[in-house]
């Protein structure tokens, strides 16, 4: 019975059973979403609820298992075996998020996000939400800054212009514009064709000016939000 159980959440103290769940429950989709919402706003794969829905899991799986241990004939629990679990089972999401192609591995950001967001619920689930909220706010503030700070070591001279050609399903110019401000990449001289009697099927050309590396990253985040045929890039001499 959990009627008179209590529990230790930090800072707090000793409380009651289903308080101290609730607090790890609220705070994990506190904390599962603030990092979500930035993967939603740059339109990642793994989301808003993706992340919640993660850090959620984590912490119940944490907490509930250090209960029922704790409750049997087995001893103390060991947390370590709680973590274990749990990283070979968000394995899995992580390495859905991931996409290969044209010699480009995209994904593997969200891939780590959502590693990082299970450790996240499993902190909060092991009694630590206010050490899971420090973990989070770090984990915010790298999303947040590092590829702007990238920038800074980017040489003018390995920024190109590539003339994109994309065969897709149906109209698809706000996506490549949203893409695009979140890489960084100069768009000019944008035109969608319709392809034959089927209205569905275009072609987009555009001039596309950024640093070297960003191109396949563009292209990789655009196939795995759009509906894409064929992509073809290559380097020109910008005019502009």
């Amino acid at each position: 019975m959990l009627i008179n159980k209590t529990m230790e959440i930090e800072l707090i103290g000793t409380v009651s059973i289903y308080l101290g769940i609730g607090i790890q429950v609220l705070t994990a989709l506190l904390l599962g979403g603030i990092v979500g919402l930035d993967r939603e706003q740059k339109m990642k794969a793994a989301g808003l609820k993706t992340n919640i829905l993660i850090c959620i899991g984590a912490a119940l799986y944490t907490t509930i298992s250090m209960i029922v241990i704790s409750d049997g004939a087995g001893g103390p629990v060991d947390p370590n075996r709680i973590g274990a679990q749990i990283v070979s089972g968000i394995g899995f999401l992580g390495a859905g998020a991931i996409m290969q192609g044209k010699g480009s591995v995209v994904g593997l950001t969200t891939a780590a996000t959502i590693w990082v967001v299970a450790a996240i619920g499993y902190t909060v689930g092991a009694g630590y939400p206010f050490s899971a909220t420090l973990f989070s706010l770090t984990v915010l503030l790298v999303l947040k800054i590092i590829r702007p700070f990238n920038g800074m070591f980017e040489k003018k001279r390995d920024y190109k212009t590539f003339k994109v050609e994309i065969l897709s399903i149906g109209s698809v110019q706000d996506s490549i514009e949203s893409i695009s401000e979140e890489e960084k990449i100069n768009i000019k001289d944008f035109l969608e064709e319709d392809i034959g009697d089927n209205k569905d099927r275009k072609i987009i050309t555009f001039r596309a000016t950024c640093h070297y590396r960003h191109i396949e990253r563009f292209i990789g985040e655009a196939e795995s939000l759009i509906k894409v045929e064929k992509t073809n890039f290559r380097s020109i001499k910008s005019n502009s």
